[in-house]
């Protein structure tokens, strides 16, 4: 998939705000300190367009990526950090479910894992969400290179094992640093659309 353009169209608080244009739609869910900017600018093949923060948790709307003029990446505020308040999480959690369970040009949920740990409660919990829905969902396991290459596999079976992938779902190990795993995304982003 060759990126020729990538606009950052709107951050959305509310459906009302959502782009009403239509385009296919893919999702990135994860913890707060997974990677998600990481992955999008790694995507978009842009070295600093989504903001990476040394504070996680920092992003607190749906960001609306328009890549090509043809899909939209869709970056969710990451879940699972200690830091925000209670009515702070609870609002992003209706926010998220009523993004979930109502937007029909949602075609695929990037679930971001960091492949140096096994998966956390909150990812299981996001993940059995998912699935309650039937999404489909492909897990993408980020940082890769920070894991020596002789336990790759031992990491794979221990995150696969842990969230019991249903039928259907993909598994992609991912680093933004080598490229691993980036043009298996971008495969699948062209079959869906």
């Amino acid at each position: 998939m060759k990126i020729t353009s990538v606009d950052m169209t709107i951050s959305a608080v509310r459906r009302s705000q959502y782009p009403t244009d239509n385009k296919p739609e893919f999702l990135l869910v994860g913890r707060s300190n997974v990677g998600k900017s990481s992955f999008i600018n790694t995507l978009i093949n842009r070295k600093n367009y989504a903001r990476t923060s040394a504070n996680p948790g920092k992003t607190q709307t749906i960001n609306f990526y328009l890549v090509n003029d043809k899909f939209y990446l869709v970056d969710a505020p990451g879940y699972g950090f200690a830091n925000l308040s209670k009515a702070k999480r609870k609002k992003f959690g209706l926010m998220m479910e009523d993004y979930l369970t109502n937007r029909e040009q949602l075609k695929q949920v990037f679930m971001l894992v960091d492949f140096r740990h096994r998966p956390s409660e909150d990812d299981k919990m996001m993940y059995e969400f998912l699935k309650y829905y039937k999404l489909p969902v492909t897990i993408i396991a980020t940082k890769s290179d920070k894991v020596n290459i002789t336990k790759h596999q031992i990491q794979r079976n221990l995150i696969l094992n842990d969230l019991e992938l249903g039928v259907g779902d993909d598994f992609v190990v991912f680093s933004n640093v080598n490229k691993e795993g980036k043009s298996e995304i971008h495969d699948k982003i062209e079959r869906i659309i």
